[in-house]
């Protein structure tokens, strides 16, 4: 089977490789799924580039996490009813080797849930982690019903997300951004209101918007940068779940401040979500691609020829939306 992979960490044009391989066979519990996308996300590239040392420790990676495809094998314990079935897939280079820049790949059944028809494969290679860390940073406290929420960053891949699902669940979402462009894709997903995060004083810009109410939830995308402005918005007792702090990888926190605040910080990474939560994240996702109401962003589309093209444009980190790579 065609399949890009790497054995060494470097530059993508230095050590992505496409060549044949042995096709997989699906183990006790597993679905072969043929693949005719593959989604890139920055964890993947950050992979490739060597920030887990040890990933190569047992052999070559076949990177990403993310795609979708056809199931045409099934192995021990999964009812042969599923060949045939489209799926998206997701969580398939976590705790192994083989990912979705391939072919095929024998996963985990439960990690293939099924692609409802009215949604494409380009689609479902942009489903696995932006829609499920999205659900769960916004859904992880209960319920948002009537709660004011921010999403930081809403115009990027799990910001998108985030925002649709805020509103979908009956909240009322401020979001930021950079540019009048994404500003506009902050309010197509539903923001009712864009601060700009590149303005001084922007957490105090949130509180001119809704008459000095304060933030109930926050969605955040750069936690150590972000800190001092969401506490200047965001009321006793509130929830800060975030899933990113690349600008201040290592942030120092005003512990007495949010003691004071009573507040909560929620990490999130879908690798480590409850079973039970990737569970709702997913079925959440097939009620609203069945019914057309999620809106996806698509950055890019290339051929798999064009992969190491691929990481370096989510590297460059100036697309808003999915990165997908055609099988």
């Amino acid at each position: 089977m065609k399949t890009c992979w790497f054995d060494q960490f470097g530059p993508a044009r230095t050590v992505l490789q496409i060549g044949d391989r042995q096709t997989p066979e699906p183990g006790q519990g597993e679905v072969l799924v043929r693949l005719h996308t593959t989604g890139v996300n920055p964890s993947d590239v950050k992979k490739r580039a060597g920030a887990f040392p040890d990933l190569l420790d047992i052999g070559p990676v076949v990177p990403h996490s993310d795609g979708a495809g056809v199931i045409t094998a099934v192995g021990a314990g999964v009812q042969a009813s599923r060949i045939g079935e489209r799926v998206f897939v997701y969580q398939a280079q976590h705790g192994r080797l083989h990912g979705t820049a391939a072919e095929y790949v024998a996963i985990d059944s439960l990690r293939a849930p099924r692609l409802p028809d009215s949604a494409d494969f380009d689609v479902g290679a942009c489903l696995g982690i932006p829609v499920l860390t999205s659900h769960r940073c916004v859904f992880a406290d209960g319920p948002v019903t009537d709660q004011r929420i921010l999403v930081t960053g809403g115009a990027g891949r799990v910001g998108h997300y985030a925002i649709q699902w805020a509103r979908h669940g009956g909240a009322r979402v401020i979001a930021t951004a950079s540019n009048e462009a994404d500003a506009a894709a902050c309010k197509a997903a539903g923001a009712d209101r864009v601060v700009n995060h590149r303005e001084p004083g922007w957490g105090e810009q949130v509180l001119d918007l809704t008459d000095g109410e304060k933030m109930d939830r926050v969605i955040d995308v750069e936690f150590g940068a972000n800190l001092p402005e969401l506490l200047k918005c965001v009321r006793i007792g509130a929830t800060i779940a975030t899933y990113s702090s690349t600008v201040v990888p290592e942030p120092s926190l005003p512990f007495r401040t949010m003691m004071f605040m009573d507040l909560t910080v929620r990490m999130v990474i879908v690798y480590a979500m409850p079973e039970d939560a990737k569970a709702q994240a997913v079925a959440d996702t097939q009620t609203l691609l069945t019914s057309n109401t999620l809106q996806h962003r698509i950055a890019d589309r290339l051929p798999f020829e064009q992969m190491a093209q691929a990481h370096e444009i989510i590297e460059e980190g100036s697309v808003r939306g999915c990165v997908v790579v055609t099988i």
